[in-house]
């Protein structure tokens, strides 16, 4: 299950062999390096950790340098862990580009989402608003959230305001429209969570390889 860490440049548009106008996010992914091998013998599970993005030294801990150093591996400012599927195999230090995807295969793409702040229902979870004739005092309220005599409480679960956004999202099945190798840079088709600059993890797609 290949998979690299990168972050989100923005988006543009590029053009198909037909003239076809085809929407991307541009991803400056990689080079990660394996900074750790787990195995069932010593963790129990297999699973390889990988890093990203130079860091200064005065930057790190004594802990995290030392970690680095026992695997033979630059430091990195972002570490991922991968579970591998049986027979496959890494080494120390082994590095990670964009070179190992194919264009035209689907990824699966996780990162963080834009946080909107605290929110009225409305816009957080789509509901309609109420009368805006005059009189009327419940335009955006929440309306009525529980019986009076029985339960006689608000159940949990509850659409509601509060905090937008800011969540852990992956985006399936995006099809890899280029790879661009000597500038490390992935274009994908659509859009994928996150502001410019913010951190995701791209790998193969699990399932719809074949659709």
């Amino acid at each position: 299950m290949k998979t690299i860490l990168g972050k989100k440049v923005g988006m543009t548009q590029i053009f198909s062999e037909t003239g076809e106008v085809i929407p991307v996010t541009v991803i400056e992914a990689g080079p990660v390096v394996v900074a750790q091998i787990k195995t069932v013998e010593t963790d129990g599970y297999n699973a390889v950790q990988i890093g990203y993005g130079d860091v200064k030294e005065q930057r790190m801990n004594k802990p995290e340098k030392g970690h680095f150093a026992r695997w033979q591996a630059p430091l990195k400012k972002h570490l991922a862990e991968i579970r591998l599927d049986e027979g496959e195999t890494y080494e120390p230090n082994q590095a990670i580009t964009v070179s190992d995807f194919e264009a035209g295969k689907k990824l699966d793409i996780t990162g963080t989402s834009k946080g909107k702040g605290t929110q009225g229902n409305i816009k957080r979870h789509g509901h309609h608003r109420g009368p805006m004739s005059h009189g009327s005092k419940h335009k955006r309220l929440p309306g009525a959230l529980a019986a009076g005599t029985y339960p006689s409480r608000v159940f949990k679960g509850n659409k509601g305001p509060g905090r937008m956004g800011r969540e852990t999202i992956t985006i399936q099945n995006v099809v890899l429209v280029k790879v661009i190798e000597d500038r490390n840079l992935m274009l994908v088709k659509g859009a994928v969570p996150g502001s410019k600059g913010s951190l995701l993890r791209i790998q193969y797609a699990v399932k719809g390889q074949d659709k």
